[in-house]
């Protein structure tokens, strides 16, 4: 992909833009809060990786994972320069970040962990199943779907920073794939 974008081909413009769009809007959009500053920010990084495809080194990490630390930096830029004029206190900006950082590690926890973890997960999360109704909607042991959701609560725990208080419930900030 990085060789094609560095060619200049727009069909890998177009197919990242496919692949990852939906990725940076919700990362812009947990920062910023605002629809038309997502949208704005993911025309912006978009236009950015394509002007300079060389800037990701696959030494560093996934593709995606460059793509969503980019929107990061340049969204909590934006709502810096945002508050820098007047249109938040820098305590509710920095609250805001803060908040977007859990928020865009648990997506990527999420959507990196195994398929049948996140499935748990989701049902339980989503439908608002016990571990036994869960287990039946699976086909697992109700045992396995125990595990699986011990186990996919124990990763997502790991989104929160030191500090952070507990969150009793993921609100209207709640990773992508658990929605």
């Amino acid at each position: 992909m990085q060789q094609r974008l560095a060619r200049g081909e727009e069909a890998a413009l177009a197919e990242l833009y496919d692949r990852y769009a939906s990725l940076v809007h919700s990362v812009a959009h947990c920062v910023m809060d605002d629809d038309e500053a997502a949208d704005l920010i993911t025309r912006e990084v978009f236009g950015y990786v394509w002007e300079n495809p060389d800037a990701y080194d696959p030494k560093f990490g996934s593709l995606r994972s460059w793509i969503a630390a980019l929107t990061q930096r340049h969204a909590v830029h934006q709502l810096r320069q945002y508050e820098h004029h007047g249109q938040s206190s820098p305590a509710e900006v920095e609250e805001r970040v803060r908040e977007a950082n859990t928020a865009a590690r648990a997506d990527f926890i999420v959507t990196s962990m195994p398929a049948p973890l996140r499935a748990a997960l989701e049902l339980a999360y989503r439908e608002r199943l016990d571990y036994r109704a869960a287990a039946a909607g699976l086909g697992v042991s109700e045992d396995e779907a125990r595990r699986r959701l011990r186990l996919g609560l124990q990763l997502l725990s790991t989104a929160m920073e030191p500090g952070d208080p507990p969150a009793h419930s993921l609100d209207a900030r709640q990773p992508r794939g658990l929605r």
